[in-house]
């Protein structure tokens, strides 16, 4: 193009620009046809109208619009593909992103009542986090709408039909220290509250907020109030908690004293970082406001990122979000990822007494309806169960205690080869949500277990096997997938089903000569795939935050390592919600064992966790089993598929070409490689695709992505030295227990 013609479009593309916002944009589903149309990737229309792919991402998701003078570049481009690729008569719809796809139960942003000064911004998709704002304009967003507390209001305007009028300005608020309550959506409440009870006063009468049940026999979500530091000193709270230990208020503070006179009750945990003031339900009727207090560490740095800091508009944007995709939070993460499973799977239903004819409470088919103790080897040394068998100084062996942890190992340097030396760098490759992916379709148990002697194996069956593995031998190279120390086991030990199962896989793929005979089993006849509606859950509100970053399914392995360079900058506020969302992840199976906490506990007490039907070390087990079996198999098959000679019968040996890894830490693994990225030694078939069972780059839970790369001589270093790699290979420490 010369330069006389490049300055006639900058003129007209200034005239373009003037006019009114309603230019006849096509929807976001069809600027994505007809790029697709076209032939055209994301990254070149980026390039062309020069911005960033993941703007480009967010337009075609209608997350965001594009703003001049980009508009009206963009609307040339799309007038122009349109011309050359318009739609066939009677095509379908293109379907949007899953980040702008809402749940159902999503509780949406009102809309303002009519004024003449204010006008409430168009609805937006509830699990949309849009960008922050910059500078002094982030407290209040351009273009929201500030709704009165009702009693200054002369009118309510009508909730969309579509959602519960009940909770029409959504899941929660973040307050400041000004009376302005941030809502998700960008409304702005005014809250007249100066203390504890008239906010939840506030919350429960004036305000619209909640969100509606995940499952029809389960409950609605209570409102969360956010309290900024400036909003706590202005209800009279103070900066920081002076009970470290406990993290509550003392029982003599004037707020607590203030709850009690007028009739509210706090939980058991008072009233600290998280906390819930309530009244007994009564004729079904739910009571309670929950608070998380910022300035007292509600929101931990570990799980939550920087989010703390954000300002209120955007820390309402993003808490929205988590409640939209995941769950309104309750308390932790890991709290939240708990309380997850329970609200997808309630325990009980209602049920018709055959005898009265009234509903009554009854179990819930396939959910977890009752507290039941573990078996023996399933206990933790402090349980009763265990404490009964056991003096308190005895160290239980493998014969006594079911240990199904994560991979931590590290190779022998001594067995290193030559050809593995001669490789310049180390490379980690990590698995995304490795626990989410081994929850999925994973068949647990629902009730109590029942002690079984000399059982025959079905891998069908839940439970924990007593049985001896030391007879398979494994390559010295690889980790045993028994321990997760990757040692070979010594005799019988407790192993949950999915490692007896990898273990008869194993047996029968190699022709190992090997007889597997259980001894005891301590099985749950009663089972079913409890975790697959939180697997799903979680695993969409992953992939919709992702999407959102910019890493979408559909890149090819190149463009995707490239976008995961930088996704975390793209915008911190997401950033933030998708590493609350992993640590969710983590979290809820964690809680599934939850120890004792307070220095009065004895070991042999119960504690409260016992007591709700959650607590259930052998689901945790399981989970982790399963994660490590499945990282343990596709090391099997990227040894094999990277061999040129096939693996002879009999056993589990590979050749020096043989790609192995040197160290392994719960789902991060590193290999030495020729060049620094993973696709430099990611085995490939001779159509270049992956080989199949092996290691696949990409954002879906079960793929994985590069996690980092360091030299050759400092991986060899750390492994003579007896610290292992994958801790550290990002140059920062790794979970150990994976994401």
């Amino acid at each position: 193009m010369s330069p006389e013609q490049e300055e006639l479009f900058a003129s007209v593309d200034a005239l373009l620009e003037q006019v009114t916002a309603d230019d006849g944009l096509p929807q976001p589903a069809e600027r994505r046809r007809l790029r697709k149309a076209a032939g055209l990737s994301q990254e070149q229309v980026a390039r062309a109208l020069d911005v960033r792919r993941e703007s480009v991402t967010s337009w075609e998701a209608g997350r965001s619009e594009p703003r001049p003078p980009k508009r009206a570049a963009y609307l040339r481009l799309l007038e122009g593909l349109a011309a050359r690729h318009p739609e066939p008569p009677g095509a379908p719809e293109l379907s949007e992103s899953p980040a702008s796809t809402a749940p159902a139960t999503a509780a949406p942003a009102s809309t303002a009542p009519a004024a003449p000064a204010r006008v409430a911004p168009p609805p937006a998709p509830p699990a949309a986090v849009r960008p922050a704002a910059r500078g002094p304009e982030a407290a209040v967003p351009m273009g929201a709408a500030r709704r009165p507390s009702p009693k200054k209001a002369a009118a309510r305007p009508p909730a969309p039909a579509a959602h519960d009028p009940r909770f029409a300005d959504g899941p929660l608020v973040v307050l400041d220290g000004d009376a302005n309550a941030y809502c998700v959506g960008g409304l702005i409440l005014d809250c007249p509250a100066k203390d504890i009870v008239s906010l939840v006063e506030w919350a429960l009468d004036e305000a619209r907020l909640g969100a509606e049940r995940l499952h029809r026999s389960g409950k609605d979500a209570d409102p969360l109030v956010v309290l900024t530091a400036a909003a706590a000193e202005r209800l009279g709270l103070p900066a920081l908690l002076e009970d470290r230990r406990g993290l509550r208020l003392a029982e003599d503070h004037p707020a607590v004293r203030q709850i009690t006179r007028a009739k509210w009750k706090l939980t058991r945990r008072g009233f600290g970082p998280w906390a819930r003031v309530y009244r007994p339900a009564q004729s079904g009727q739910r009571r309670c406001v929950q608070f998380a207090v910022l300035p007292w560490g509600a929101l931990d740095a570990r799980a939550w990122g920087s989010a703390g800091q954000l300002p209120p508009a955007e820390l309402a944007r993003v808490l929205g979000a988590y409640a939209t995709r995941v769950i309104t939070p309750r308390g932790s993460t890991a709290v939240s990822g708990l309380e997850l499973m329970t609200a997808l799977r309630p325990p009980t239903r209602a049920v018709k007494d055959q005898h009265s004819g009234a509903w009554v409470s009854g179990p819930m088919p396939g959910s977890l309806t009752e507290p039941v103790d573990p078996a023996p080897p399933e206990a933790p040394d402090e349980h009763p169960v265990a404490a009964a068998l056991h003096p308190r100084s005895h160290q239980r062996t493998p014969a006594e205690v079911l240990d199904e942890e994560a991979f931590d190992w590290i190779r022998d340097p001594q067995l290193l080869t030559d050809a593995e030396c001669a490789r310049p760098f180390a490379v980690g490759i990590d698995v995304n949500t490795a626990f989410l992916a081994a929850a999925n379709r994973l068949i647990v148990g629902l009730g109590a277990a029942v002690r079984v002697a000399e059982p025959a194996f079905d891998k069908t069956v839940p439970g924990s096997w007593l049985i001896d593995l030391s007879g398979i031998e494994m390559d010295p190279r690889l980790p045993n997938p028994f321990t997760p120390d990757g040692t070979r086991p010594q005799g019988p030990a407790w192993y949950a089903t999915p490692t007896v199962a990898y273990a008869h896989e194993l047996v029968a793929a190699h022709g190992l000569p090997v007889d597997l005979a259980p001894l005891e089993g301590w099985l749950r006849p009663d089972s079913g795939s409890y975790l697959d509606p939180w697997y799903k859950r979680l695993s969409e509100a992953y992939k919709a935050t992702m999407a959102d970053l910019g890493i979408e399914p559909a890149m090819d392995e190149g463009e995707f390592l490239a976008a995961m360079e930088t996704y975390k900058e793209t915008d911190p506020s997401l950033a933030a919600l998708l590493s609350a969302i992993k640590s969710t992840v983590k979290g809820g199976i964690g809680k599934l064992r939850e120890r004792p906490q307070g220095a009065g506990y004895r070991p042999g007490e119960r504690w409260p966790a016992l007591e709700r039907p959650t607590w259930r070390p052998d689901i945790r087990a399981a989970v982790i089993s399963t994660a490590r079996v499945n990282m343990h198999r596709k090391l099997v098959k990227t040894a094999l598929a990277s061999q040129q000679a096939p693996a002879p019968s009999g056993h589990l040996r590979f050749t020096d070409e043989a790609l192995l890894p040197v160290a392994l830490l719960s789902d991060c693994a590193v290999y030495f490689s020729d060049g620094p990225s993973p696709l430099d030694f990611l085995p490939r078939t001779a159509e270049g695709k992956p080989a199949p069972g092996t290691f696949r780059l990409g954002v879906s839970p079960g793929m994985v992505k590069h996690e980092g790369t360091q030299e050759l001589l400092w991986a060899v270093k750390m492994l003579d030295e007896g610290h292992n790699p994958a801790r550290h290979i990002k140059g920062t420490d790794a979970a150990i227990d994976g994401e």
